[in-house]
């Protein structure tokens, strides 16, 4: 009787406080709904997922490093107890902008008083013929798993008939020389020398190849011109083929077309050139940018919509100089805080303040002992230190005790006995990041959150 007494209440205060939707539950959302905890409002998450995938360590589970539960955490699991809090698990297609409501897949409506767009970002392919139908993105753990077994499935069929290599069955080619970029051709050449050449004794693991494509001219561009040279040394050390300075023209079912005329033969495309706004951006009719993000104001507000805030990788924020601010985790963080302070301003009749993004370093590694980092101060790092600071900062940004404690012994039985756990071929098709359901009819009710 205490307990249902005490949900009505809870729902009556509800009806009283103003709703802020938030959509998204990646690192912008999660961060957003958590620090408005304390605060008079009814907080309502959205997401098509049930889980945040931590998108970070997603190459570790494409390469048998990690296993997908241990970079996924379930959205309720995280706001257990929270008594202003609600999830809803849908895809949201379009908003209603007069009756200031977010329009999902199947129809329903939710209101809301502040709305937070939070989607993030799907693949960028330029445009390229061939990329989007015949290369695997990495953006989501369908991504991750399809690939891995997808891979696996390439040395099973070579082990069968090794006639096949000459077809390209063991080149990989990694397209994009960024973090992702060079994080996954590192952890595919260990992958290869140090489980795969016990695991098919048969095979000459000398002819399985990692080739790396970068349209410029090095790879970890945005870095220290020393990181850039350091991060090329270790990856030709470790067997990964640079095909710098030499775009992508055309892919196809079975190779990779530069625009020099040279052909790669290859079953496995691995896309990691770039992102792009998700698709909904393109659906609300607000005003955008290269690359299919939101303009917004300098307090993270869109122009015209005062109670409408856009965060990390869908937004159009810039700096003091008027530059984009990179598509990271760490610009939706701090985004999402800001936007918390904000909603509070607003609730208490003040004007919003700017959004100071305030860079504190990046990091990358290439593999067991290699990493780069660029820190805060110019302190710029290399070798074992910068590989154990990168394991020490995802470890402590992975979500819940549990999964650090899983991705530690996993990491550890990784280090110690060279080998991976997560061999297993899973039969999945995943979900395309960038598809979104057409409008559903529009319904005249309206879901009470």
């Amino acid at each position: 009787m205490v307990l249902l007494w005490r949900e009505k209440f809870v729902q009556l205060m509800a009806q009283d406080r103003p709703r802020v939707v938030i959509v998204g539950a990646g690192f912008g959302g999660l961060t957003l709904a958590r620090a408005l905890r304390r605060d008079p409002v009814e907080v309502v998450l959205i997401d098509r997922q049930n889980y945040h995938t931590f998108q970070p360590l997603l190459y570790q589970v494409a390469t048998a490093g990690l296993e997908p539960e241990e970079i996924a955490h379930a959205v309720r699991g995280i706001f257990q107890g929270r008594r202003n809090f609600r999830f809803v698990m849908g895809t949201v297609v379009g908003v209603d902008w007069d009756a200031q409501a977010v329009l999902l897949e199947d129809g329903d409506r939710i209101d809301f008083d502040y709305l937070v767009l939070a989607a993030g970002a799907t693949t960028n392919y330029f445009g390229i013929e061939g990329a989007a139908e015949y290369s695997f993105s990495l953006k989501t753990l369908e991504d991750a798993i399809a690939l891995r077994s997808h891979i696996i499935r390439q040395f099973e069929e070579a082990d069968r008939h090794p006639e096949r290599i000459r077809e390209g069955l063991l080149n990989i080619v990694v397209v994009g020389g960024g973090p992702t970029g060079i994080e996954m051709a590192g952890a595919l050449v260990e992958w290869f020398e140090l489980v795969f050449r016990k695991d098919y004794p048969h095979l000459p693991m000398n002819r399985a190849r990692v080739l790396l494509v970068e349209a410029l001219d090095t790879v970890l561009a945005t870095y220290d011109e020393r990181l850039q040279q350091y991060a090329r040394r270790q990856l030709r050390r470790r067997g990964v083929e640079l095909h710098l300075g030499d775009p992508v023209a055309r892919v196809t079912p079975d190779a990779v077309y530069l625009q020099s005329g040279e052909r790669i033969p290859t079953r496995t495309v691995i896309w990691a050139a770039g992102v792009r706004a998700c698709p909904l951006a393109d659906r609300l009719g607000l005003p955008q940018t290269r690359g299919g993000r939101i303009e917004v104001e300098a307090d993270l507000r869109v122009p015209g919509h005062p109670n409408v805030f856009v965060i990390g990788d869908l937004a159009a924020s810039r700096d003091e100089n008027g530059r984009l601010h990179p598509q990271m985790a760490p610009v939706a963080i701090q985004g999402a805080r800001h936007v918390a302070r904000q909603i509070r301003r607003l609730l208490q009749g003040q004007e919003t303040e700017p959004f100071h993004y305030r860079h504190r370093g990046t990091m990358a590694t290439i593999g067991r002992h290699a990493a780069v980092a660029e820190l805060k101060g110019g302190l710029r790092l290399t070798g074992p230190l910068a590989w154990f600071a990168w394991l020490a900062l995802h470890l402590v940004q992975l979500i819940g005790f549990r999964n650090r404690l899983q991705v530690l012994i996993n990491w550890a039985w990784n280090y110690f006995t060279y080998d991976r756990s997560a061999r297993l071929i899973f039969h999945i098709q995943p979900v395309p990041a960038d598809y979104l359901p057409a409008y559903a009819p529009p319904q005249q009710t309206t879901t009470e959150a």
